[in-house]
């Protein structure tokens, strides 16, 4: 489908929540550019970004395909969300839309079970996968749904008697009912944020992954450039596995654990990461991952990537988890944004929202961007500002 002459590239982007504020953020700074933003939430953060929006769910792709067609858009976007990858990709080409992955890598980028396999057959380090029943089983093993993001259906299983409870949690949360049996690898995360043009993958940012003291599994409370566990082994084997997936054009996410017998592959997407990560190289690294990301998706040609130019000795994300309650009033942000260093404080839940007991990823109010001379430095600040933001909340609010 040709691009209208003359007109604004129009940009169909999938999510206008917390994970899609950068993308939307670089689409609207294009003066060439119209955004149309779609999310079954009308309250969405994001939509005060876009041009037009939409409000349905990311994942009814027929009605996605109508308004796409409708609306005559130039590209499909899904930053910082897993499933709507496919939608886009499969959308794209069926309309005849530039895309930077086609249908069959996305379908490969959206399951954890066809990523294994293709893991297996590239000698990709990987977890162990274990059938239910396997006498080879050995705890604790993690059990998830294998085509959702995330932490939804996700348990740490420490001992035998829990995993009947962990396998129907993951075919409940899984869209096809099935769950998926793990190894546990033990050691530190680490996460490789690159951009990949004609096959050529360039690793952008190697952040550490943030955790709770003591840590608790699944739940990420941010992360820091530069990693001070991941080597050039870890890059390296981010790479098969993209490569393994098909990924040859835009961005990607890849997430590790660096194992005893070294780096071991947990997931990659073909995507931004969720977390702010494309606003966290840009900080770091002058790269605008996000710009990159709106240019793939709308066909734009990218010979090579900018050159990196360090602007920062280090960075850090610090998310913004308030207790369980009925949220009543958010106070101190000026304050955290007040503290050296911080790029921005932001708060992505309105007075009456619920925050659930678990400290995940959906029970995230907002977060903090920050750089320093170093890491330590970048991380210390982020926290405190972090500190500095107040969330009076209703404990006993339904």
């Amino acid at each position: 489908m040709a691009r209208r002459p003359g007109a604004r590239a129009r940009l169909l982007v999938l999510g206008a929540g917390p994970a899609q504020l950068g993308l939307l953020e670089a689409a609207r700074a294009r003066r060439d550019a119209e955004v149309i933003a779609v999310d079954r939430d009308p309250q969405a953060i994001g939509f005060r970004l876009a041009d037009e929006r939409a409000v349905l769910s990311t994942e009814d792709e027929e009605a996605v395909e109508r308004l796409a067609r409708a609306r005559a858009v130039d590209g499909l976007v899904s930053p910082g969300s897993d499933w709507p990858v496919a939608v886009a990709a499969r959308i794209a080409e069926r309309i005849g839309l530039p895309h930077p992955i086609d249908a069959r890598t996305a379908a490969v980028a959206t399951s954890k079970l066809r990523q294994r396999e293709s893991f297996a057959a590239a000698g990709v380090p990987q977890a162990r996968v274990y059938a239910p029943g396997d006498d080879a089983l050995r705890f604790p093993c993690v059990v998830k749904a294998p085509d959702r993001q995330g932490q939804r259906g996700l348990t740490l299983v420490r001992d035998p008697s829990e995993l009947g409870a962990a396998l129907a949690l993951a075919a409940a949360e899984s869209r096809g009912g099935a769950a998926l049996v793990e190894e546990h690898v033990d050691g530190p995360e680490v996460t490789v944020n690159a951009f990949s043009t004609g096959g050529d993958f360039t690793a952008l940012t190697v952040t550490d992954r943030l955790t709770s003291e003591p840590p608790a599994f699944g739940v990420a409370l941010g992360h820091v450039w530069p990693s001070t566990h991941a080597t050039g082994e870890a890059v390296d084997v981010a790479r098969r596995a993209v490569e393994a997936v098909g990924i040859r054009d835009g961005p990607s996410y890849t997430q590790l654990r660096l194992g005893p017998d070294g780096p071991v592959v947990m997931e990659v997407a073909a995507r931004l990461g969720g977390g702010h990560d494309a606003e966290l190289c840009r900080a770091a690294l002058g790269i605008d991952l996000n710009a990159l990301a709106v240019a793939a998706a709308l066909g734009e040609p990218s010979d090579a990537l900018p050159r990196a130019a360090q602007v920062a000795g280090g960075a850090a994300v610090a998310f913004l988890v308030p207790p369980p309650g009925r949220l009543v009033a958010v106070e101190g942000v000026e304050e955290a944004e007040a503290v050296a260093g911080v790029e921005w404080a932001r708060v992505y839940r309105l007075p009456g929202h619920v925050f659930g007991p678990f400290r995940r990823g959906p029970d995230r109010a907002g977060a903090v961007l920050a750089t320093g001379a170093d890491r330590d430095e970048a991380l210390a600040r982020a926290r405190r500002a972090a500190d500095a933001v107040r969330f009076r909340v209703d404990a006993d609010a339904p």
